[in-house]
């Protein structure tokens, strides 16, 4: 386990202090008791504070919309999910049985949420500095990347004009569970798309939501068979 630690916070640049802190950070809410949630809600508002002012400084003559939409396109679940991935997160995650049978380590939405509860875990136990400081790491070229001053499309328009600049189908949806109760339910959506041979799935608070995970595992799975 140390080992394991070690290998990670090399790949984080960052050595915790407090080891229950950083397995906090890495625990969904299937797993245990002591889950991430609270530190994902604090690293939430770091991480757009921290974009920001990077973003206030080093484009002075953009306008408060410029910077708005920037920001956007820098702080959303697809971005958090690919740095996760390029940190090699989703082997450390510890997740509840259910989670991890239906490829938790892989899910989009979950592997955004550790990156928010680990910088709000450093935030914690270094200060604001130090969570700044793996930001502008783990965000590298992405800050200064001329795409983030376009607008922003999401999963599901993507796919869609992937597949209509094919000639393919469009993808169908289809809500497949509903668990939880009425004011914390979790949506499970399928989508299908002819050029894979079995529809992907994915989850989230709402059918939207969920739909937009199944989304962007259906590009992630197009893009690796390409």
């Amino acid at each position: 386990m140390v080992a394991d630690r070690e290998t990670l916070e090399t790949s984080l640049g960052y050595a915790f202090k407090n080891p229950e802190l950083l397995d906090q950070a890495l625990t969904h809410r299937s797993a245990a008791r002591l889950h991430n949630e609270r530190l994902e809600f604090l690293g939430d508002a770091i991480l757009d504070m921290v974009i920001a002012e990077k973003l206030f400084q080093r484009y002075p003559e953009a306008t408060e919309g410029e910077l708005s939409r920037m920001r956007a396109n820098l702080v959303n679940g697809d971005i958090l999910a690919d740095i996760a991935t390029e940190l090699g997160l989703g082997q450390f995650l510890r997740l509840g049985a259910g989670e991890r049978k239906s490829g938790g380590k892989r899910r989009a939405s979950i592997l955004a949420n550790v990156v928010e509860a680990l910088i709000a875990a450093i935030y914690l136990e270094s200060g604001l500095a130090a969570a700044a400081g793996v930001v502008s790491r783990w965000f590298g070229e992405r800050l200064t990347a001329s795409e983030i001053r376009r607008p922003r499309k999401d999963a599901k328009t993507r796919l869609q004009e992937l597949l209509q600049a094919r000639g393919m189908p469009l993808p169908a949806y289809n809500v497949t569970g509903i668990a939880g109760e009425a004011h914390d339910q979790t949506f499970t959506v399928t989508c299908e798309v002819s050029l894979l041979g079995a529809p992907l799935t994915g989850s989230g608070k709402s059918k939207r939501m969920a739909e937009q995970d199944a989304a962007r595992r259906v590009l992630a799975a197009l893009e690796t068979s390409a």
